[in-house]
């Protein structure tokens, strides 16, 4: 039952207060990205969701556009502004996907939407982490995310489809904000600090 109506309601209205309440924050940093990138607050991106289905991402966009003499954009760390940096080590990039949640395209907490280019390169048990909607913070998140390898990563993701529940949910939404806070484990997002995922051995 709690996988179903009751955690998709619970989602949507936490989602929506949270959206409402963190709305003076979240238009002071449109404010600020807008100067600091020059241009678009917003990134948007293709992830997959529930059964792989594609939706939209919504995140703070934390880097500007700038390129080389080629016409090339440049490294990431390049590109990243001071208040992008600020934004992301506090993970108040993360905050749009309020929005996603809303939508139902995402849950509060589930495995992390990571990119398309992924899909075929699951092995079929780790595939499971697409049985359920992704989320904003999950079990893998608290327990390690980039400081383990993605194979650890995604059998945790596999963990929470099977052993989902509200107690669980609950555990995970207390150890993210202790981590926000401490700023332990959740500064940046998985395409910064961990190579991209080529495949399980």
């Amino acid at each position: 039952m709690y996988t179903g109506i009751v955690k998709r309601i619970a989602d949507f209205f936490v989602a929506l207060t949270a959206f409402l309440v963190l709305s003076p924050i979240i238009i002071i940093l449109i404010v600020f990205l807008v100067l600091a990138n020059k241009g678009n607050p917003f990134f948007f991106q293709k992830r997959p969701g529930k059964n792989a289905k594609i939706f939209t991402l919504i995140k703070f966009r934390t880097m500007n556009n700038r390129k080389d003499e080629n016409g090339n954009l440049l490294p990431d760390k390049e590109r990243i502004t001071k208040i992008g940096r600020f934004v992301r080590n506090a993970s108040l990039d993360e905050l749009l996907q309020l929005i996603n949640v809303i939508k139902g395209d995402m849950s509060i907490v589930g495995p992390r939407p990571l990119l398309v280019a992924y899909l075929p390169l699951y092995n079929e048990e780790q595939a499971k982490r697409h049985l359920i909607k992704p989320g904003i913070t999950g079990w893998a998140q608290v327990n390690g995310r980039n400081a383990i390898s993605w194979e650890e990563r995604f059998a945790l993701d596999v963990w929470y489809v099977h052993n989902i529940s509200f107690v669980t949910d609950m555990k995970i939404l207390f150890q993210t904000v202790k981590k926000v806070l401490q700023q332990d484990g959740a500064t940046t997002s998985e395409n910064d600090t961990m190579p991209r995922f080529m495949g399980s051995k």
